[in-house]
């Protein structure tokens, strides 16, 4: 007998919730930068292209959602601002980022191929996603995953 997937309900589904907080072009772009270590405003602003009043906004958005907490810094002679710094919530998004990269590398990337490749820091292998069961098998696909409630 064939088992049928669960329902999602939309009051209770984890991705409705994630594309809730996440789903926006800007709000994707921010956390690269932050997961490359651009902290401020400017160079945020600057390597996005966000309009400012809109990158405030997901600014805003993500630390007040608990992905990046505000620190505050002061350059000689410039008033107070604030670096924009990653929260372990924030953290924990890293496999999702490259994994968006890996596909996006796959699929997406023109002639000339990838425009960052991500390398592991001690050895200088590349790094990439992979789905891995409890157990510690491979899983090769979504053929291979069947959805099931607790």
């Amino acid at each position: 007998m064939k088992q049928l997937a669960p329902r999602y309900r939309p009051v209770d589904c984890s991705i409705a919730r994630a594309v809730d907080l996440l789903g926006e072009r800007w709000t994707m772009l921010v956390l690269r930068e932050a997961f490359s270590g651009v902290r401020r405003f400017d160079d945020i602003q600057q390597n996005t292209g966000a309009p400012r009043q809109v990158l405030s906004a997901r600014l805003a958005h993500l630390v007040d959602n608990g992905l990046l907490r505000r620190v505050p810094y002061q350059d000689p002679g410039q008033r107070q601002r604030h670096e924009y710094r990653l929260t372990r919530k924030g953290l924990d998004l890293y496999p999702v980022l490259v994994g968006l990269l890996q596909w996006g590398d796959k699929y997406l990337a023109d002639d000339s191929g990838p425009t960052v490749v991500l390398a592991h820091h001690d050895c200088g292998a590349e790094v990439h996603v992979s789905l891995v069961c409890a157990d510690g098998h491979q899983v090769p696909s979504a053929r291979e995953v069947r959805p099931m409630r607790e």
